[in-house]
């Protein structure tokens, strides 16, 4: 295998995050992979956090746990709009949207994954029946609120179109200037594989990213990765950065009651 030093000189690979995300400019559309704390590029997160940049609008499944992944940003208020279809579990992400301090589009899940998808594939947008006869087609989601509690801006209505006696509403897709990844392993050409759940948004928010930034636990040469086990093609991803193996976070810990309690 090439020295280690040679591999991080070449092409795509950066030789930290703070180089990879450096570029990144305020008012930035973000596609960030993750769900929960499961492939979520906290490495690449960390270090945009660190920098003197703000006002990002993100389209994720969520916005991290308390002092992990996008939270890092949401924290600093450098998050001005979030895309995404949860907002459980993070306490500060709840707070901001209910306050008026953050803008929140929420989406059904299955529909913000196919949107990430669709803008990765060229299609601008598509018909689904998820969301026909509720608030996500007819309108009126609350996006953001005013401090007293009174919606500010809602979400306007979509268009309905009927194909063979069901109903369709019209999604648009997503597509971001810059869009920030997870994978277990990855060559310098980019192509990359995920590691069971921490599949779940990477490929998609890889695939929707103008250009895709990714930090992989393994760095590999070209070849080195069996073509039928790639999941992400190397098309897709312009930058790589080897972050080696990151401690996995637990997002909710259940145990079960030892014998006798």
């Amino acid at each position: 295998m090439t020295d280690r030093v040679e591999l991080l000189c070449a092409g795509k690979v950066f030789a930290s995050a703070a180089e990879a995300v450096a570029d990144i400019p305020s008012s930035a559309a973000l596609a960030v992979g993750g769900f929960g704390v499961s492939g979520v590029p906290d490495v690449l997160i960390g270090a945009l956090a660190d920098r003197d940049v703000d006002d990002f609008e993100v389209f994720s499944n969520n916005c991290g746990a308390t002092g992990h992944g996008l939270d890092l940003l949401l924290t600093r208020g450098k998050v001005r709009r979030m895309v995404s279809s949860y907002v459980g579990e993070n306490k500060e992400f709840a707070r901001q949207y209910l306050s008026g301090e953050l803008e929140v589009e929420l989406t059904p899940q299955g529909t913000l994954a196919e949107k990430l998808r669709a803008g990765g594939a060229g299609i601008p947008a598509f018909f689904t029946p998820a969301g026909v006869g509720t608030p996500v087609s007819q309108g009126g989601l609350p996006w953001r609120y005013n401090a007293d509690g009174s919606v500010a801006v809602a979400s306007p209505p979509k268009e309905i179109r009927e194909f063979r006696g069901k109903r369709y509403v019209l999604e648009e897709s997503i597509t971001a200037d810059f869009s920030l990844v997870h994978a277990l392993e990855g060559d310098t050409e980019g192509n990359l594989v995920f590691n069971k759940a921490a599949m779940n948004f990477n490929p998609l928010a890889a695939m929707a990213g103008r250009i895709c930034i990714a930090q992989v636990e393994e760095l590999v040469e070209p070849g080195e990765i069996d073509p039928g086990e790639v999941h992400l093609p190397g098309i897709f991803v312009n930058r790589i950065v080897h972050t080696g193996v990151q401690d996995k976070q637990i997002e909710k810990r259940t145990v079960s009651a030892g014998k006798g309690a």
